[in-house]
């Protein structure tokens, strides 16, 4: 099973792009802080470059900008190439199945995006009566 589960934030902006046939992805990297710190202190860090394709990658594109906190599902690829002397290279990419926005829209941050979601936001309970439960006055007939 090849499965990675990723949550960090973006390190540039995205850049959405189209392969010659006409299909859109978006490419970024996020930056994931490991979860212990070095002997000095220091946490570190990994970048992970990351693709997703389609409607997924113009939405990421659209609304996501430098430094936004994401989530992501997908999974590891391996990417050989030659750099400019020849060298062959091996590159890790991330390819994204699903992703979530973990930034809060209205943070205060520079960052934020205007996603909304298709949900109807819930009116606060403050002003309304609670309900009065009555006490049943038969429970002869209660099976239990």
């Amino acid at each position: 099973m090849n499965q990675v589960f990723l949550i960090g934030n973006l390190t540039r902006d995205p850049e959405l792009r189209q392969t010659p046939s006409g299909v859109s992805y978006c490419t970024f990297s996020v930056a994931v802080n490991r979860p212990y710190t070095q002997g000095d202190g220091e946490r570190k860090t990994d970048f992970f470059n990351c693709t997703a394709w389609r409607g997924q990658g113009e939405t990421i594109a659209k609304y996501m900008k430098k430094g936004n906190k994401i989530s992501i599902v997908g999974s590891i690829q391996l990417r050989e190439y030659e750099d400019n002397q020849g060298v062959k290279r091996t590159a890790v990419d991330i390819v994204c199945r699903d992703f979530e926005f973990l930034t809060p829209k209205g943070s205060g941050s520079d960052n934020d995006y205007g996603y909304t979601p298709d949900v109807a936001p819930v009116a606060p309970a403050s002003g309304r009566k609670k309900p009065v439960l009555q006490a049943f006055e038969d429970d002869e007939d209660t099976p239990f």
